[in-house]
């Protein structure tokens, strides 16, 4: 695999340390652990829903936790010292996992359900008014008044005034 040196960019940008960094967990993500299997899925233009494969575990086995855009899930079974049967086979795991998903700026968990065996965690991306797109009405040299930007208390006023 090739190795990426991201020195330079570090030295010529300024606040996109988290950026560089996901970069370097994503290049050296050699041993990626595959337990449990995961989707990952759009439900709407800003929702989506990670779905876990979490056969055996309980509302009780299972955490999840967010914290400073990282969606960390924790499984861990409990119980599991009174079992009265010889397992002659086991295809079903039953060991422990951590599994750790970087979320996008604005992305916030709504919910998370379990059904079937599985996980559903329920994702929505909120953008606050002040990042979304504006739209500016240009004036003409003869009509210059004050400007008025759309969504705005200005704009209300301009038209309350009119």
């Amino acid at each position: 695999m090739r190795q990426f040196d991201l020195a330079p960019l570090y030295r010529s940008t300024v606040g996109f340390d988290r950026l560089f960094s996901a970069l370097d967990q994503f290049v050296a993500s050699d041993a990626v652990p595959s337990y449990p299997p995961y989707n990952i899925e759009r439900t709407g233009e800003n929702a989506y829903r990670i779905t876990v494969a979490v056969a055996g575990f309980t509302e009780a086995d299972l955490s999840i936790e967010v914290k400073e855009n990282a969606l960390t899930l924790k499984g861990e079974r409990k119980g599991e010292a009174s079992r009265t049967t010889e397992v002659l086979h086991q295809g079903i795991a039953a060991r422990g996992f951590e599994r750790r998903f970087q979320l996008a700026d604005y992305v916030q968990v709504t919910g998370a359900s379990l059904d079937h065996g599985l996980l559903h965690i329920d994702l929505v991306r909120e953008i606050p008014e002040a990042k979304k797109p504006r739209h500016i009405q240009i004036a003409s040299g003869s009509t210059r008044t004050t400007p008025v930007i759309e969504g705005t208390a200005q704009e209300s006023r301009t038209r309350e005034a009119a």
